[in-house]
């Protein structure tokens, strides 16, 4: 059910409105015979909007909603009056969604906050009735115009998940049982390769009432950035993390040779991952003695902050959670 619950992209055909037809007519009742042209406009088609909304963390209710078309504006009537505008369609998509062209790759939308309304395709504008093109010297117009049409094409929709914190390291890491004990949230945590195959999100209750979001990300292998394992489908969420927590295991044959392969898959992947804020924690630090933490702590790069933690025993969750929030608070 994970897999199915957790649904990261979608493909839609999608077509906004057309323009309701400009109106050609001319006032004709019982006191006027030969009236002037009164052929009102026509209405603007439907725009197709993508609104943010922050209790979904899925596009899944957007599986089967493979075809949106807004409703096409009404012509326009007589006595000037302006045909109806087609209705909008508003989809509503998680914090993190960006729209794609699919047949470009071009970002077209990216919706970032709750309630945010951002018009993707713009429904086509109504076209001009008669009664606009009157002028002194052609008092009797009879032209008036066809309404735009509306814009339409494949279209991608591609959440990347929004976190403080984002946890990177190789299956069976401890990431699962790290986001665990550290927050409310229960992910799957068993001992064997891709536990998680899609993000779990927590919130870690910090101090004094205050919070913040953290991240467990399907676990990178060597070739994750060619794509190999779950590649850049997990890849994809690092992008949005302030802070990646690398995660190393005690009983790592190489815990320098480790960091530098997470490391390279994601400059593979994206260089600009790279100017992120990196802290590596060495999980399960409870089979380690002071003698062995001092060992690894110099096979560590001297740049990057380091710490030791065990999710079993609970020890060090607490300087863990202290570290991450001074880096997310400090200024640059």
């Amino acid at each position: 059910m994970e897999k199915s619950n957790f649904v990261d992209q979608i493909r839609i055909f999608a077509r906004s409105g057309h323009g309701g037809a400009g109106y050609k007519h001319f006032r004709r009742d019982k006191l006027t015979a030969m009236g002037g042209p009164d052929g009102g406009d026509g209405g603007r088609g439907g725009h197709i909007i993508l609104r943010g909304n922050s209790n979904l963390w899925t596009l899944l209710h957007l599986r089967y909603f493979k075809n949106v078309h807004a409703e096409n504006g009404e012509r326009g009537g007589e006595a000037n009056c302006t045909g109806r505008n087609g209705e909008d369609i508003i989809i509503e998509v998680p914090l993190g969604t960006i729209a794609r062209d699919e047949e470009t790759g071009e970002k077209e939308v990216e919706i970032l906050e709750d309630g945010q309304e951002i018009i993707w395709l713009p429904g086509g504008k109504g076209g001009l009735g008669n009664w606009q093109f009157r002028s002194p010297t052609n008092q009797a117009p009879e032209h008036a115009q066809p309404g735009m049409p509306g814009q339409e094409g494949w279209k991608v929709l591609e959440l990347k998940v929004l976190a403080d914190v984002g946890l990177v390291g190789f299956p069976n890491a401890g990431k699962s049982t790290l986001l665990s004990v550290v927050t409310a949230a229960k992910p799957k945590v068993a001992d064997y390769a891709f536990t998680t195959i899609t993000p779990n999100l927590g919130m870690v209750e910090y101090r004094e009432g205050k919070s913040f979001c953290i991240a467990d990300l399907p676990g990178i292998i060597e070739g994750a950035a060619e794509g190999k394992g779950l590649g850049h489908r997990f890849l994809r969420h690092i992008e949005r993390n302030s802070i990646l927590l690398f995660l190393i295991p005690a009983d790592s044959k190489d815990h320098r040779q480790e960091f530098e392969i997470l490391k390279k898959e994601l400059e593979d992947y994206n260089p600009e991952l790279l100017h992120k804020r990196f802290i590596i924690a060495i999980s399960k630090s409870d089979m380690l003695d002071d003698e062995l933490k001092a060992a690894i702590a110099e096979e560590l790069p001297a740049d990057v902050p380091h710490l030791f933690f065990s999710s079993v025993t609970q020890t060090g969750l607490q300087e863990l959670k202290d570290t991450l929030w001074l880096e997310l608070n400090r200024k640059e």
